[in-house]
């Protein structure tokens, strides 16, 4: 039996996601974002410390349905999922808590028997990262955990070779849903250089439904998303020095059909003067201005299977709820 391992490496700086100095691209990035119309933040800063905290109360919410829907469905495919894949690494981009995938790992656990176990977590947040890693470590002694302090883009190019057979790389969560259509496309792309013909690609997907069911997902009556949208201001008020005040904004969550996405924004409540310190200029906004924190789009599973199969990925197995309310899709790399 291989000796319990585990590894985490930064490919940010340590203090990426609380208060260090961001790099030049970020600050580009941000000023880009708040230039436009509407105004915008880039959703990876709900991630700092406390973020990831609300997130994982969000996945616990009544109304939230993904989490539960997408558990559910995990619960009862991981096995089949871990006899298609076979003998494999698994990374997950954005694993947060490992919730989820501590349902893969006891599939594949129950496949290997004494056989080790290779793991990489993939999360913009340290903290959560590595406390879901030594976790994962107590309850596995098989694993090798190598995790990763990174953004999908920089995770993506720099993945630690695989002492496996194949790799499946993991997605889920319906984070997809939070890119644009040219982003999705993108990320499929970069995908499909990195995954070898024979690797696995395993997706979460958040299907199309009633606006009603949509809405209430992301307006608990709890408030915890609210909070969760208002944080990205303090974080960036300790990463970039601004001087948003989050009392002065309103949390608000609506549905486009013609985009088929929620929109989450947050509104100001009255006129302000946002300080843009690395610019040494002000930003100005008025009472009522939106600023777009978020999209989540809804797909159907057909539309996922011909964008990927246009990247040389072809679906083996899909599984859903009685609802389809949700669906998590196995693809291979040709």
């Amino acid at each position: 039996m291989m000796p319990n391992r585990l590894e985490i490496e930064y490919l940010v700086s340590q203090t990426a996601n609380t208060c260090g100095q961001p790099s030049q691209a970020e600050y580009e990035e941000l000023e880009h974002c708040l230039l436009q119309s509407p105004r915008q933040i880039p959703s990876k800063y709900f991630y700092d410390a406390r973020g990831s905290l609300l997130f994982e109360q969000i996945c616990n919410l009544p109304e939230y349905y993904l989490t539960c829907t997408e558990t559910e469905i995990l619960e009862s495919s991981a096995q089949v999922i871990a006899q298609l894949t076979g003998d494999c690494q698994i990374v997950e981009l954005g694993s947060g808590s490992a919730t989820k995938t501590r349902i893969l790992l006891s599939a594949y656990s129950r496949l290997a028997g004494d056989r080790p176990l290779f793991y990489v977590p993939i999360d913009i947040s340290d903290s959560i990262l590595i406390s879901s890693a030594k976790q994962l470590c107590q309850q596995y002694p098989t694993l090798t955990i190598h995790g990763l302090v990174s953004d999908y883009d920089m995770a993506l190019a720099s993945l630690p070779p695989s002492p496996a057979p194949r790799r499946l790389i993991c997605f889920l969560g319906s984070t997809l849903g939070n890119f644009s259509p040219q982003q999705c496309d993108a990320f499929f792309e970069r995908l499909a250089l990195v995954l070898a013909p024979g690797d696995y690609f395993l997706i979460g997907i958040d299907c199309h439904k009633s606006t009603e069911v949509l809405v209430s997902a992301y307006n608990d009556s709890a408030q915890v998303t609210a909070q969760f949208n208002l944080n990205i201001l303090h974080h960036l008020n300790q990463r970039f020095g601004t001087n948003f005040v989050p009392e002065l904004f309103r949390h608000q969550a609506i549905y486009n059909s013609i985009l088929q996405q929620i929109e989450m924004y947050l509104i100001s409540q009255a006129d302000q003067t946002i300080l843009l310190p690395w610019l040494r200029q002000t930003l100005p906004i008025k009472t009522g201005e939106k600023i777009l924190t978020e999209i989540s789009r809804k797909f159907s599973p057909m539309d996922i299977k011909q964008q990927l199969q246009a990247k040389g990925l072809d679906l083996v197995m899909s599984f859903s709820d009685r609802q389809n309310w949700y669906s998590v899709l196995l693809f291979r790399r040709l």
